[in-house]
Protein backbone atom coordinates (compact mmCIF):
# COMPACT_ATOMS: atom_id res chain seq x y z
CA UNK A 1 0.00 0.00 0.00
CA UNK A 2 1.12 3.53 -0.69
CA UNK A 3 -0.20 6.68 0.97
CA UNK A 4 0.02 10.10 -0.64
CA UNK A 5 -1.01 12.97 1.63
CA UNK A 6 -1.73 15.66 -0.99
CA UNK A 7 -2.98 14.14 -4.24
CA UNK A 8 -6.23 15.82 -5.29
CA UNK A 9 -5.57 18.13 -2.35
CA UNK A 10 -2.63 19.57 -4.28
CA UNK A 11 -4.92 20.67 -7.09
CA UNK A 12 -7.42 22.11 -4.63
CA UNK A 13 -4.69 24.09 -2.85
CA UNK A 14 -3.34 25.28 -6.20
CA UNK A 15 -6.78 26.41 -7.42
CA UNK A 16 -7.68 28.11 -4.14
CA UNK A 17 -4.32 29.90 -4.01
CA UNK A 18 -3.67 30.91 -7.62
CA UNK A 19 -7.12 30.95 -9.22
CA UNK A 20 -9.62 31.39 -6.37
CA UNK A 21 -13.19 30.86 -7.46
CA UNK A 22 -12.24 29.35 -10.83
CA UNK A 23 -14.04 26.23 -11.92
CA UNK A 24 -11.72 23.24 -12.13
CA UNK A 25 -12.72 22.68 -15.76
CA UNK A 26 -11.74 26.26 -16.67
CA UNK A 27 -8.41 25.85 -14.90
CA UNK A 28 -7.59 22.48 -16.47
CA UNK A 29 -8.66 23.17 -20.06
CA UNK A 30 -5.62 25.34 -20.98
CA UNK A 31 -3.29 22.77 -19.35
CA UNK A 32 -4.39 20.20 -21.92
CA UNK A 33 -2.67 22.26 -24.63
CA UNK A 34 0.66 22.23 -22.75
CA UNK A 35 2.97 19.41 -23.92
CA UNK A 36 3.89 16.59 -21.54
CA UNK A 37 6.60 17.73 -19.15
CA UNK A 38 5.17 21.24 -18.67
CA UNK A 39 8.10 22.86 -20.42
CA UNK A 40 10.59 21.54 -17.88
CA UNK A 41 8.57 22.59 -14.81
CA UNK A 42 8.31 20.02 -12.01
CA UNK A 43 6.08 20.03 -8.93
CA UNK A 44 6.69 18.21 -5.66
CA UNK A 45 3.29 17.54 -4.05
CA UNK A 46 4.50 17.34 -0.46
CA UNK A 47 2.22 20.11 0.79
CA UNK A 48 1.47 18.38 4.10
CA UNK A 49 4.62 16.29 4.39
CA UNK A 50 4.65 12.84 2.83
CA UNK A 51 4.30 9.19 3.77
CA UNK A 52 5.21 7.18 0.64
CA UNK A 53 7.96 6.78 -0.38
CA UNK A 54 9.40 9.36 2.01
CA UNK A 55 7.93 9.08 5.53
CA UNK A 56 8.80 12.70 6.26
CA UNK A 57 6.46 15.18 7.96
CA UNK A 58 8.97 17.95 7.16
CA UNK A 59 8.86 17.41 3.37
CA UNK A 60 7.51 20.45 1.53
CA UNK A 61 5.92 21.21 -1.81
CA UNK A 62 7.97 22.89 -4.50
CA UNK A 63 7.90 24.09 -8.08
CA UNK A 64 11.30 23.57 -9.73
CA UNK A 65 12.36 24.84 -13.13
CA UNK A 66 10.48 28.12 -13.53
CA UNK A 67 11.33 30.34 -16.50
CA UNK A 68 9.67 33.40 -18.00
CA UNK A 69 8.07 31.10 -20.58
CA UNK A 70 5.92 29.36 -18.02
CA UNK A 71 2.27 30.33 -17.73
CA UNK A 72 -0.54 29.40 -15.37
CA UNK A 73 -1.38 26.53 -17.74
CA UNK A 74 2.17 25.14 -17.38
CA UNK A 75 1.89 25.35 -13.59
CA UNK A 76 -1.48 23.60 -13.64
CA UNK A 77 -0.17 20.75 -15.74
CA UNK A 78 2.95 20.49 -13.56
CA UNK A 79 0.71 19.97 -10.51
CA UNK A 80 -1.17 17.16 -12.28
CA UNK A 81 2.09 15.56 -13.41
CA UNK A 82 3.71 15.92 -9.98
CA UNK A 83 0.85 14.08 -8.32
CA UNK A 84 1.04 11.37 -11.00
CA UNK A 85 4.78 11.00 -10.34
CA UNK A 86 4.06 10.77 -6.61
CA UNK A 87 1.57 7.97 -7.24
CA UNK A 88 4.13 6.22 -9.44
CA UNK A 89 6.47 6.17 -6.43
CA UNK A 90 4.04 3.82 -4.67
CA UNK A 91 3.74 1.60 -7.73
CA UNK A 92 7.52 1.37 -8.02
CA UNK A 93 7.71 0.20 -4.39
CA UNK A 94 5.07 -2.45 -5.09
CA UNK A 95 7.02 -3.68 -8.10
CA UNK A 96 10.20 -3.80 -6.04
CA UNK A 97 8.64 -6.24 -3.57
CA UNK A 98 7.34 -8.64 -6.19
CA UNK A 99 4.42 -7.20 -8.18
CA UNK A 100 5.81 -8.05 -11.59
CA UNK A 101 3.62 -5.82 -13.75
CA UNK A 102 0.63 -3.56 -13.50
CA UNK A 103 -1.95 -4.12 -16.23
CA UNK A 104 -4.82 -1.97 -15.03
CA UNK A 105 -5.32 0.79 -12.49
CA UNK A 106 -8.74 1.76 -11.15
CA UNK A 107 -9.27 5.34 -10.06
CA UNK A 108 -12.03 7.06 -8.12
CA UNK A 109 -12.61 10.31 -6.31
CA UNK A 110 -12.57 13.93 -7.40
CA UNK A 111 -9.37 13.78 -9.42
CA UNK A 112 -10.76 10.96 -11.54
CA UNK A 113 -13.34 13.34 -13.02
CA UNK A 114 -10.65 15.05 -15.11
CA UNK A 115 -10.04 13.42 -18.50
CA UNK A 116 -6.67 15.20 -18.70
CA UNK A 117 -5.54 13.92 -15.32
CA UNK A 118 -6.67 10.38 -16.14
CA UNK A 119 -4.61 10.46 -19.35
CA UNK A 120 -1.56 11.82 -17.52
CA UNK A 121 -1.88 9.06 -14.91
CA UNK A 122 -2.19 6.36 -17.58
CA UNK A 123 0.88 7.73 -19.37
CA UNK A 124 3.00 8.12 -16.23
CA UNK A 125 2.05 4.67 -14.88
CA UNK A 126 2.11 3.08 -18.35
CA UNK A 127 -1.06 1.16 -17.54
CA UNK A 128 -4.67 1.14 -18.61
CA UNK A 129 -6.66 3.41 -16.34
CA UNK A 130 -10.31 2.64 -15.68
CA UNK A 131 -13.10 4.35 -13.80
CA UNK A 132 -16.01 2.54 -12.20
CA UNK A 133 -19.67 3.32 -11.59
CA UNK A 134 -19.04 5.02 -8.24
CA UNK A 135 -16.94 8.05 -7.37
CA UNK A 136 -16.38 6.76 -3.83
CA UNK A 137 -13.41 4.52 -3.17
CA UNK A 138 -12.74 3.52 0.43
CA UNK A 139 -16.25 4.32 1.70
CA UNK A 140 -17.87 2.22 -1.03
CA UNK A 141 -15.50 -0.65 -0.32
CA UNK A 142 -16.32 -0.43 3.39
CA UNK A 143 -20.03 -0.60 2.57
CA UNK A 144 -19.45 -3.72 0.45
CA UNK A 145 -17.48 -5.34 3.28
CA UNK A 146 -20.32 -4.53 5.67
CA UNK A 147 -22.74 -6.16 3.22
CA UNK A 148 -20.62 -9.30 3.18
CA UNK A 149 -20.42 -9.28 6.97
CA UNK A 150 -24.21 -8.88 7.22
CA UNK A 151 -24.77 -11.78 4.83
CA UNK A 152 -26.04 -9.74 1.85
CA UNK A 153 -23.32 -11.31 -0.31
CA UNK A 154 -21.44 -14.54 0.24
CA UNK A 155 -17.98 -13.06 -0.47
CA UNK A 156 -16.16 -9.87 -1.37
CA UNK A 157 -15.85 -11.16 -4.92
CA UNK A 158 -19.61 -11.71 -5.13
CA UNK A 159 -20.27 -8.22 -3.76
CA UNK A 160 -17.96 -6.65 -6.34
CA UNK A 161 -19.45 -8.73 -9.18
CA UNK A 162 -22.92 -7.56 -8.21
CA UNK A 163 -22.17 -3.86 -7.84
CA UNK A 164 -19.01 -2.71 -9.65
CA UNK A 165 -19.11 -1.83 -13.35
CA UNK A 166 -16.42 -0.27 -15.53
CA UNK A 167 -17.46 3.21 -16.63
CA UNK A 168 -14.50 4.34 -18.74
CA UNK A 169 -11.05 3.32 -19.95
CA UNK A 170 -7.92 5.27 -20.86
CA UNK A 171 -5.00 3.62 -22.64
CA UNK A 172 -1.45 4.88 -22.10
CA UNK A 173 0.46 6.52 -24.94
CA UNK A 174 3.87 4.96 -25.57
CA UNK A 175 5.21 8.33 -26.79
CA UNK A 176 3.96 10.23 -23.74
CA UNK A 177 5.17 7.50 -21.38
CA UNK A 178 8.67 7.76 -22.83
CA UNK A 179 8.68 11.50 -22.08
CA UNK A 180 7.39 10.98 -18.56
CA UNK A 181 9.78 8.10 -17.90
CA UNK A 182 12.75 10.44 -18.45
CA UNK A 183 11.22 13.17 -16.31
CA UNK A 184 10.40 10.75 -13.51
CA UNK A 185 14.08 10.21 -12.73
CA UNK A 186 14.49 13.99 -12.41
CA UNK A 187 11.43 14.15 -10.18
CA UNK A 188 12.86 11.36 -8.00
CA UNK A 189 16.10 13.31 -7.57
CA UNK A 190 14.36 16.37 -6.13
CA UNK A 191 13.46 15.08 -2.67
CA UNK A 192 16.99 13.96 -1.68
CA UNK A 193 18.41 17.19 -3.10
CA UNK A 194 15.94 19.39 -1.23
CA UNK A 195 15.64 17.47 2.05
CA UNK A 196 18.36 19.52 3.83
CA UNK A 197 16.49 22.66 2.80
CA UNK A 198 13.17 21.24 4.01
CA UNK A 199 14.73 20.31 7.34
CA UNK A 200 16.31 23.75 7.68
CA UNK A 201 13.06 25.57 6.92
CA UNK A 202 11.19 23.52 9.50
Amino acid sequence: MGVMLSAAGSLRWYRDTFAPGAAYEALLAPAAAVPAGSGGLLFLPYLTGERTPHPDPLARGAFVGFTVRHTLAHCTRAVLEGVAFGLRDSFELMKAVGLSSIQQVRVSGGGAKSALWRQILADVLNAELVTVNTTEGAAYGAALLAGVGAGRWSSVEAACDATIRLAGQVAPSALQHAIYDKLYSRYRALYPALKPTFDGLA
